[in-house]
């Protein structure tokens, strides 16, 4: 076995005879590295624009945030969920291996699968949630194209007219058509939806400016508050951003162990979070309080000003690239994860592309507008879990930097001899899972119980913190580095950035 250290990218390490319980082709180390700074920056574009986050950016305005108030809160948050990637980002790029993976340097070969069982269950449900909201917008298309189809619209079935399975159906099909291609067919789409969305976003706010006279306030909110609610509300969007790309930023490895070089993941990071995320957050604003201006209420959702262009060809174009831009998100936060996650609970017969489809059928099975239409289930059940990613993220960074100080022996990671490092306990890390299992309950009680409302907002970032101390101090000072095998890398790309 060849030993490196982390920041030399040698040829693709031997993985001798790894175990068929632990590996397959797909949880092998990536043996093509042909995602650039434009494939992450249309990532996180693919990520960031869609109807979910616009309406939370449009929603603090509303609240009472000006947009500078809420331009410079998205934007520390984003700045702290770039660094935050990088962390994970280099994990993947330096292994070349896909989260579960990961996972198992600090839970265990077999102790992996919490982690990654909990990140599959929140990205199946969630798949199916967005496929649904995207499944609205063709809803509009279609009754704007064809009136006649509102006949469609009277009769359900298991919670959804007939209209809507049509519609759910189709995006359902096409997005199983898109991941059934694998990873390259993922990086192409998303390509595509990120720019895209963006283009519908500038025309709508030069088109809302233009009605509003060029000219839009920036310092004032829509509604008085008080100064301490203010701050309250200001640092609350810094904690509920961080939550909602929690979930991304613990399997963000999924994606950089593509990527031929560190620079690459920290270049695609930076453009596609702390700028482009943040701006479209500020356009978002923009765009509701213009709305505010000059039809005399703030309309938070994108589909329904558009509407109000007047303009049927508008409004198709507009509903499609919306329902497109949801697929994108969809795609990217949503499926990759539980297809490799679902691979690693049976390597031998599930691929990534066998996984996705047991995803995509589950997303099915779960009625998912009955989910989103059911706050009890959103909140506490998908809130409940979403609060583990924190504590689970904590974990597996201070075991990567501080305990095993970047080091790790990847043909170990497929291999269940007691021998390995990575065996610990009958394949359970034994100081993780008893790290994991307090602070978890701590993040979900500060998210879901009404009494600690007011902290609600910070439950991911306390259980990150709460986890990272706690195992750090189990963990004790670090143990002694183990070889590295770093992943391949295609001869024509650059070397890995040192440092």
């Amino acid at each position: 076995m060849t030993v490196t250290s982390t920041t030399e990218v040698p040829g693709r390490p031997e993985l001798g005879n790894p175990d068929p319980r632990l590996h397959n082709s797909d949880l092998a180390p990536a043996e093509e590295r042909n995602w650039k700074v434009f494939d992450l920056f249309a990532m996180w574009m693919s990520d960031v624009h869609n109807l979910g986050n616009y309406t939370f950016a449009a929603g603090l305005l509303v609240l009472g945030m000006s947009a500078w108030q809420i331009f410079s809160s998205l934007l520390l948050g984003f700045v702290i969920i770039y660094f935050g990637m990088n962390l994970m980002g280099r994990i993947g790029q330096t292994t070349g291996v896909p989260f579960p993976v990961v996972a198992r340097i600090s839970f265990g070969v077999w102790g992996a699968n919490i982690p990654a069982l909990i990140r599959a269950v929140i990205a199946v449900m969630w798949y199916g949630i967005q496929t649904y909201l995207a499944s609205v917008a063709v809803d509009v298309l279609l009754l704007t194209a064809a009136p006649g189809l509102t006949s469609w619209t009277h009769h359900s079935f298991l919670g959804l007219n007939a209209l809507g399975w049509v519609s759910f159906l189709v995006l359902w099909v096409a997005q199983a058509l898109i991941i059934s291609r694998g990873m390259e067919s993922v990086r192409k789409f998303q390509d595509f939806c990120g720019p895209a969305i963006w283009l519908v976003m500038v025309a709508l706010a030069i088109w809302i400016l233009s009605k509003a006279h060029w000219s839009i306030p920036l310092t004032t909110s829509l509604k008085h508050v008080s100064t301490g609610e203010q701050v309250r509300q200001w640092f609350g969007a810094v904690g509920l951003i961080l939550s909602t790309y929690g979930t991304l930023m613990l399997n963000f490895c999924d994606f950089s162990r593509f990527a031929p070089d560190r620079k690459t993941v920290k270049r695609g990071n930076f453009w596609g979070l702390p700028i482009n995320s943040t701006a479209f957050a500020l356009l978002s604003v923009v765009v509701t309080a213009g709305s505010l201006k000059v039809f005399g209420r703030a309309i938070t959702d994108p589909a329904e000003l558009i509407a109000k262009v007047g303009n049927t060809a508008v409004l198709v174009i507009g509903a499609l690239t919306f329902a497109v831009a949801t697929m994108g998100v969809n795609i990217v936060a949503n499926f990759v994860s539980p297809a490799y996650d679902l691979a690693n609970v049976w390597p031998k017969r599930i691929t990534f592309k066998r996984g996705g489809m047991i995803s995509t059928v589950a997303a099915l099975v779960v009625l998912p507008w009955n989910l989103f239409s059911n706050p009890t289930v959103v909140n506490y059940f998908l809130g409940g879990l979403g609060a583990f990613l924190g504590p689970l993220f904590g974990i597996m960074i201070v075991d990567y930097y501080l305990v095993k100080r970047r080091a790790v022996d990847v043909a170990q990671l497929f291999s269940a001899d007691e021998s390995s490092p990575y065996y610990y306990r009958k394949g359970f890390n034994p100081k993780a899972v008893a790290v994991f299992v307090p602070t978890a309950a701590i993040s979900a009680v500060i998210a879901l119980v009404p009494a600690f409302s007011q902290a609600a907002p910070y439950s991911w970032f306390v259980g990150t913190a709460a986890s990272a101390l706690l195992y750090r101090l189990v963990a004790g000072g670090g143990t002694a580095p183990v070889p590295v095998s770093a992943p391949s890398q295609a001869p024509s790309q650059a070397p890995a950035e040192a440092g």
